[in-house]
């Protein structure tokens, strides 16, 4: 018991330095000044260093190691947190103390260098900090594993699990069994309601509908709230602290509210997580994977369907009476499923989505293996849109520079959106078998679906491996089919 006291001891403290650079974080993202980069780089690289120091400490590495030694004597829980900690631990003890905190600084400073990038249309001022993220990812990958692929290292990193040759299977049924539905949905007639879509809507009555959205999803806002950023993303630091952002296009209003909902699944996630992980590696969701179903279900499942706007179109009409007065539930409903091959992924509809992750992934793929250059990208990207979708970006902020995570150094989190997608779709079948989700969503219920989530799949945490969730709530091992079918299905009664 003193062992495992200390453990949680040397633990609680990685995680108060884990919280000074994840608030700062938050920071960077929504509202710091755009000239404050540079020191608080500076400052967070002396904070990285401390904590990097505790993750290596010799006493740390014999304290898990101990604890490892003995892992069959504790509960299956402990259990699960000492592997994740021996895991964590081998990733970091082979990476040099300078290495370590050279990169974090590179990745404080290179959110702003993306941001103006992507503002000015200027990859080429990007560039050189992508070659050095994607250098430090290859490195720090076979300092842990020397003889596996690198990319297969930092996809189990978000979908513990997954490796190429499962992905790779994954995007080929993709790839046989949706590409020719999607392209044959793409040839249907498609723009009457571009001019609802594209109109002008006053940024500050979308806020008011987005906060409107939060009392719709019973997000509780005195453990989070919602602010807005370039790019949105969802912050946490326990279930008592969860924040997420939107952003708001003047000519684009779906923009601010799908990715309003689509955040809120993520936030809605993370708040019902069990308290009783507070203080151990368990808290927090079991991967990037079923975080991204979650906030696909709310996004796509629940936000576009026909029963949420027979609800909510009256609010929605009632900020914005000019765009609207000919609007109808059944318009609404067929605008925001609205299919075209579109150059940015934020903006895809449901059908196509996919299409942009199998982009992002062939390209992680070959820049990991070392069959392009950073130098390739923009002219690849722009070939690889052509060939998915039939589009081609005229400029590189609606290209390669669309994106925040690779600046944020996250290379192998990609797959996890078209993985979460699916698991989304398995899930939704299982649920409808316990729930009538049309009335739930028509009578403004969803803390009945909150519920039924958070006693599947929220409520666990990390403590089960994302594998173990699926076959637990599903009662079978993942299956790309249900996707498949959900998406037909679905897109089928709209488009035929």
């Amino acid at each position: 018991m003193q062992l495992v006291n200390k453990f949680r001891d040397m633990n609680k403290k990685m995680e108060a330095y884990n919280y000074v650079l994840s608030i700062v974080g938050w920071d960077s993202g929504t509202e710091a000044p755009r000239k404050s980069f540079r020191r608080r780089a500076e400052m967070l690289g002396i904070v990285s260093r401390e904590l990097f120091t505790l993750q290596v400490s010799k006493e740390y590495q014999s304290v898990v190691e101990e604890l490892y030694s003995n892992i069959d004597t504790f509960d299956d829980s402990f259990q699960r947190e000492v592997r994740k900690a021996n895991k964590e631990l081998k990733k970091i003890i082979n990476i040099p103390e300078d290495e370590f905190v050279e990169y974090q600084e590179l990745l404080q400073l290179s959110q702003q260098v993306w941001e103006d990038a992507k503002e000015n249309n200027n990859y080429e001022a990007f560039k050189n900090n992508l070659e050095k993220i994607i250098e430090f990812n290859k490195k720090f990958a076979l300092y842990y594993a020397p003889k596996r692929n690198p990319y297969d290292t930092l996809l189990d990193d978000y979908e513990e699990g997954m490796s190429t040759i499962e992905y790779d299977e994954f995007f080929n049924y993709l790839r046989k069994e949706l590409v020719p539905f999607v392209k044959k949905v793409l040839e249907e007639k498609n723009n009457e309601y571009d001019k609802f879509i594209n109109d002008s809507y006053d940024p500050k009555k979308q806020e008011e509908f987005c906060n409107y959205l939060i009392n719709v999803f019973k997000f509780d806002t005195d453990k989070g709230l919602m602010k807005k950023s370039v790019h949105p993303f969802t912050w946490n630091t326990s279930p008592e602290d969860v924040r997420f952002t939107t952003r708001y296009l003047e000519n684009y209003v779906f923009s601010s509210i799908f990715a309003a909902i689509h955040e809120l699944g993520h936030a809605t996630y993370e708040q019902q997580v069990s308290t009783d992980f507070d203080g151990t590696l368990l808290t927090g969701g079991t991967s990037m994977g079923v975080h991204e179903s979650q906030s696909r279900f709310y996004e796509n499942t629940v936000g576009r369907s026909l029963a949420f706007w027979e609800t909510h179109l009256k609010k929605f009409k009632e900020l914005f009476p000019e765009q609207t007065k000919n609007i109808e539930p059944i318009d609404m409903f067929k605008a925001v499923n609205k299919v075209e091959a579109s150059l940015v992924r934020v903006e895809a509809d449901e059908l196509t989505y996919p299409m942009h992750i199998m982009l992002r992934y062939d390209i992680e793929r070959k820049l990991m293996n070392g069959d392009v250059s950073v130098d390739d990208l923009p002219q690849l990207w722009n070939d690889l849109m052509d060939e998915y979708l039939g589009v081609r970006p005229n400029s590189d902020s609606d290209g390669v520079l669309q994106d925040v995570h690779w600046s944020a150094g996250l290379m192998g989190y990609f797959p996890t959106y078209a993985l979460g997608s699916a698991y989304s779709a398995q899930l939704y079948f299982t649920m409808i078998n316990d729930l009538d989700l049309d009335q739930i969503i028509t009578d403004n219920k969803m803390e009945i679906i909150n519920e039924w989530l958070k006693n599947k799949i929220h409520k666990y945490g990390s403590s089960k491996t994302p594998k173990e969730l699926l076959v637990e709530v599903t009662g079978e091992e993942f299956n790309p089919k249900y996707y498949v079918k959900y998406l037909i299905e679905k897109y089928s009664k709209i488009y035929f």
